[in-house]
């Protein structure tokens, strides 16, 4: 006789598994569901600029807005300081060289130039007497002399008769011995006199030179002083235009002030303010090209200035042939500066995408045009119209090429 077995109740092992299985789908089906949701961004189309990449040529220039300014600036500075008397030109003129601007009065260099002139008179009256005394001195040196060498001549011929006489026995001793220290107390006094003449001859050329170097050094010092009053006329350093003058009658100016400019007009150059990201790329010498009435102008950039103030560095740019006719400085011009030579390349349209990426990475539209995926790639250089792209998309693809700011951390962006 069969026994009915009964069935036991409750969750047997083998149910956690399938429980286990379970919540494990629910899980991964609710990050697919959910976790693609947050990384999403819906969007109009017709908001968005979406371009095709393109294959073609890439020209490796960028275009900057230059303004003319003058070949050179040259400044005037105020070699002396004083009032202004007079005001000769206005700005915006043109001058010569050496036409006065403005006039400046002084009264201590006025003062200056009388102190001046009184102690150059007096030391024009101290040389005179120094000469007076020395020539004066030279004449009684020359008569000491003559009388020294007349004396010593009488006293050697004494002396020499004498000696003849001694020796014949005809006068006595003690009448030899005096002519003899006679004519050598003269000999002696005469080459005293001599050397002593000798060095006050040399003292006179010696003080003499001296005098003459300092009276030659006060009349230099004095002309200096009048060349100070001839600065108190400000003249234009070149032929030009008076760019700016500050200054006004009355107005008192210090020394070496700043009072204005001449801007040279013979020629012109071209300043322009460029990217700080071409920097390393910019160079002197590369070739630019100036448009103006359907008429190019060649260019060359002759400076680039080392400084990058509020992320731009300045450069300055000549005329290599011809100029516009009706150039003048102040105006804006928009230039192409060759950077490299042209090659054959991957294109996408420039676009404010490139600020929210960096060019790192970019959102690639579907073939359906449903939504865009964000694909990384690498760009090489850049002109005013397009980016060179050298890894990361195709020809024919198509690209959003507008601002990603508002996509936040989407990495896919569905187009309705």
């Amino acid at each position: 006789m069969d026994i009915q077995l009964e069935k036991k109740k409750g969750l047997r092992p083998k149910h956690y598994g399938y429980i286990a299985i379970g919540l494990l789908l629910l899980f991964v089906g609710w990050k697919l569901v959910f976790g693609t949701a947050m990384a999403t961004f819906r969007t109009d189309k017709d908001r968005l600029s979406i371009s095709e990449v393109t294959q073609g040529k890439f020209d490796d220039y960028i275009t900057i807005n230059g303004y003319v300014a003058p070949i050179a600036t040259i400044y005037m500075d105020a070699y002396e300081g004083g009032r202004v008397l007079e005001k000769l030109i206005e700005e915006g003129a043109t001058v010569k060289k050496g036409d006065i601007i403005l006039k400046l009065e002084n009264r201590g260099l006025y003062e200056q130039i009388l102190a001046s002139e009184n102690n150059l008179a007096l030391k024009q009256n101290d040389l005179r007497s120094t000469k007076l005394t020395f020539d004066s001195r030279q004449v009684e040196g020359r008569k000491d002399l003559v009388s020294a060498k007349y004396d010593l001549q009488k006293l050697e011929r004494n002396y020499q008769q004498n000696e003849a006489l001694y020796q014949d026995e005809l006068i006595s001793k003690e009448a030899y011995l005096t002519s003899k220290e006679n004519y050598e107390l003269s000999k002696s006094q005469y080459e005293i006199i001599k050397v002593q003449t000798e060095q006050d001859d040399q003292l006179r050329k010696t003080s003499l030179s001296e005098l003459d170097s300092d009276l030659a050094r006060m009349r230099k010092t004095l002309s200096m002083v009048y060349e100070r009053i001839d600065h108190l006329n400000v003249r234009a350093p070149a032929d030009g235009q008076l760019g700016f003058l500050d200054a006004e009658i009355g107005q008192s100016i210090a020394q070496g002030e700043r009072i204005g400019q001449i801007n040279v007009l013979t020629d012109y150059k071209i300043e322009a303010d460029i990217d700080e990201h071409y920097i390393d790329r910019v160079k002197r010498d590369l070739t630019a090209v100036l448009e103006r009435n359907d008429q190019e102008y060649p260019l060359r950039l002759r400076k680039v200035y080392p400084e990058v103030r509020n992320g731009k560095f300045r450069v300055d740019l000549v005329f290599t042939d011809d100029k516009p006719v009706t150039i003048r400085t102040g105006q804006s011009y928009i230039i192409k500066l060759q950077l490299g030579e042209s090659n054959d390349a991957l294109l996408v349209p420039k676009g404010s995408f490139f600020q929210s990426t960096g060019g790192q990475w970019i959102f690639v539209v579907d073939k359906a045009g449903g939504q865009a995926l964000k694909r990384p790639i690498r760009i090489g250089k850049q002109n005013s119209r397009f980016y060179e792209v050298l890894e990361g998309l195709e020809p024919g693809e198509q690209v959003i090429t507008s601002n990603y700011d508002s996509f936040g951390d989407a990495e896919r962006i569905v187009l309705k």
